[in-house]
């Protein structure tokens, strides 16, 4: 018999942090472990080359977007997602359930939403117009590329991800605002449960008619917002469903806006009532406190596009804290952005010659301010996990949110 999918190697006393290793047809991913957003098969601005030099160990892909552009068919026919984008390790690839939020009320998901000001279910962002609507069935969408008219199921957006052939996929799931009401979410937890039971049929069914293919990791996501009674329903009723040969998901998402205040406390509800033997995928967080509360109540696997969407936007990560290089003060400065940093971008550039690069809008400042960004999150999950094997994570973690969270000068 083989090495299981997920195995703990050290864990942190007294709280549900650990680290380990997550085994796929691709490669390892050593947890705690930062996994980079290649929306659309492509971490924007930097070359697949160059996110496996900087550490990324693993790309998470969009099935939506894939979807609507090439199309599943197109990646499937060039050998899967890794073959397609030249990516020789481990890929995730999430369910679409995002784009319900993000395309259906026009929010873009974040951690500190405004819950005082409206508590609301038909709630529309300002400016947007809803291209989105939910049913038991699953989700009727008009695409943002063209305004054609989709249907997504639990069933379509499994046979999707098979098609593109990821090592992990997630089951469909709603991911509800913080202003939907408690009834909303009530019912939003329980139509995911169903779409997820949905999900592992059509998972186990696809399997078994290719047994050739590499095999998939399919893992469920728990919603429940900021509710404990729901996220701990949610976690439970989760781990109740198996498929015909009794198998049930291989490790889980935890998902949904969060207020940043109850992200730890929201992830320990879910994490004690999940199985210690399987891996836990925090969706969408990378700030540096977060990442040291997720890792400590026992998140393993975390993704988010803000390391490069920022670097677009010429903000940058330094062990001192995030600062934008477009300021004045860097433009005769010819020191790296963070010289603790042992990325390609600080040892060969300096913080003027990025500043010059923004102010020409020359497309380098994106690729090089991406690298550094992307390697600094990688770098410093890395370190973690390496401090939790070497029982020295709370002194890792006052050192680096000290000096990270101090005052600027």
């Amino acid at each position: 018999m083989g090495e299981p999918f997920f195995s703990v190697d050290a864990e942190l006393p007294g709280r549900r942090g650990r680290a380990g290793v997550i085994r796929t047809p691709h490669g390892d991913i050593h947890t705690p472990a930062f996994i980079p957003v290649g929306t659309q098969a492509s971490v924007k601005a930097v070359l697949p080359e160059t996110m496996k030099s900087l550490g990324a160990q693993a790309i998470l892909a969009n099935a939506y977007h894939l979807y609507l552009q090439p199309g599943p068919d197109i990646v499937a026919e060039a050998g899967g997602l890794g073959t397609f984008m030249n990516w020789p390790g481990p890929t995730f690839t999430d369910s679409g359930g995002f784009q319900v939020l993000s395309l259906g009320a026009g929010f873009r998901k974040v951690l500190a939403m405004d819950t005082e000001r409206v508590q609301a279910d038909d709630i529309i962002a300002e400016g947007k117009e809803r291209l989105a609507n939910v049913d038991d069935d699953g989700v009727t969408f008009r695409s943002h590329l063209d305004g054609s008219t989709h249907r997504f199921t639990p069933e379509v957006s499994i046979r999707i991800q098979h098609q593109l052939g990821a090592d992990i996929i997630f089951a469909f799931d709603e991911l509800t605002t913080l202003v939907n009401t408690r009834g909303y979410q009530e019912g939003s937890v329980q139509r995911t449960h169903a779409w997820a039971v949905r999900c592992v049929v059509e998972h186990r069914r696809l399997a078994a008619a290719a047994p050739d293919r590499p095999e998939q990791a399919l893992f469920g996501v728990v919603q429940g917002a900021q509710y404990e009674d729901l996220r701990r329903a949610a976690a439970r009723g989760l781990t109740t469903i198996v498929g015909d040969d009794g198998v049930g998901f291989d490790g889980y998402g935890i998902g949904g806006a969060l207020e940043k205040q109850n992200l730890a406390t929201i992830v320990g509800w879910v994490s004690s009532e999940l199985p210690d033997d399987k891996p836990r995928h925090l969706l969408g967080i990378s700030e540096p406190d977060d990442l040291f509360a997720a890792i400590a109540a026992g998140a393993d696997t975390f993704d988010c596009v803000s390391p490069s969407r920022v670097a677009r936007n010429a903000a940058v990560y330094s062990s001192t804290g995030r600062f934008n290089i477009t300021g004045s003060r860097y433009r005769r400065d010819f020191t790296p952005i963070d010289a603790d940093c042992d990325c390609y971008t600080c040892a060969n550039y300096t913080r003027a010659y990025l500043h010059h690069l923004f102010k020409a809008k020359e497309m380098l400042s994106a690729m090089l301010c991406t690298i550094h960004n992307q390697r600094f999150v990688v770098r410093m999950v890395d370190q973690i996990r390496t401090a939790i094997k070497a029982e020295e994570f709370d002194e890792l973690r006052d050192d680096v949110l000290g000096r990270y969270y101090s005052p600027r000068t």
